[in-house]
């Protein structure tokens, strides 16, 4: 498996978790349960944030909840865009800038997001989920000892948080060190809050040791058919090197967490 497609797999502080700083929907019933249902389809959050962003274009509020739908939706570049945009405007903006160097993680420019996602907190009153993103950023840039010391740093701030772990796991995957890997990814999957990222991520390191048996049996566990065989077809694809997922993807099929 080679290094590119190993690095892509890293996945953000950011994922699986509420974007520090999100605003939440408020309003009516019928708009809260609106938002509940975008939020269950992707395609539906970009049609309901993009109008409300279309409506209302200065709006901070408008424009972070459109760009991280038009991110969830695999829109990437146009999440920068729109994130972009929306800095100019609101440039002391931390949440957004932090949810704007995520977008920038996703789309793979990776030295811009680390620069602005400095600038989304400070040291005085740093934030564990810009720590692991930037982590992500480093370890991208082949800067792995960096990256592990922002990983450290998160993990100060939130022990054994699993996507945390889960970044770190990955970054020693990248160094080929696979039992380091493991032990760490295994922490991550034993946490009651991992999500289906992890268990991809443990089965990969597993898998990458020659224990296909045992990584196919993490993937597939507590997983209904359908769902088991897509994630173990994509971990067949990662471990033949023949899938190339970008950053922030989610487990192939998951949908639930472990």
């Amino acid at each position: 498996m080679g290094t590119a497609a190993l690095a892509a797999l890293l996945a953000s502080g950011l994922a699986g978790c509420k974007t520090a700083g999100m605003p939440d929907i408020t309003g009516s019933l019928g708009a809260r349960a609106e938002a509940r249902g975008a939020e269950a389809d992707p395609a539906r959050a970009v049609d309901v944030y993009g109008e409300r962003y279309r409506a209302n274009p200065k709006s901070v509020e408008a424009a972070m909840q459109f760009g991280e739908a038009l991110r969830r939706s695999g829109q990437r570049a146009q999440a920068v865009a729109v994130l972009e945009q929306a800095t100019l405007q609101h440039p002391g903006h931390r949440p957004l800038l932090g949810l704007y160097g995520k977008a920038l993680v996703d789309n793979g420019d990776f030295q811009k997001a680390f620069d602005i996602l400095s600038r989304a907190h400070t040291p005085a009153n740093p934030d564990w989920r810009i720590l692991s993103v930037q982590g992500a950023a480093l370890d991208q840039l082949g800067r792995h000892d960096e990256a592990r010391n922002y990983y450290a740093s998160a993990l100060r701030i939130a022990p054994e948080e699993p996507s945390v772990l889960s970044n770190l796991g990955l970054s020693y995957v990248l160094t080929k060190e696979l039992p380091q890997a493991e032990t760490v990814l295994r922490r991550a999957y034993a946490r009651p809050n991992a999500g289906p990222r992890v268990r991809q991520n443990l089965a990969l390191a597993v898998g990458l040791q020659g224990r296909f048996a045992e990584a196919e049996a993490i993937i597939k566990a507590d997983l209904p058919p359908d769902e088991a065989a897509a994630n173990v077809a994509y971990l067949k694809a990662m471990l033949n090197g023949g899938a190339q997922p970008r950053v922030g993807d989610a487990a192939a099929g998951s949908r639930r967490h472990s």
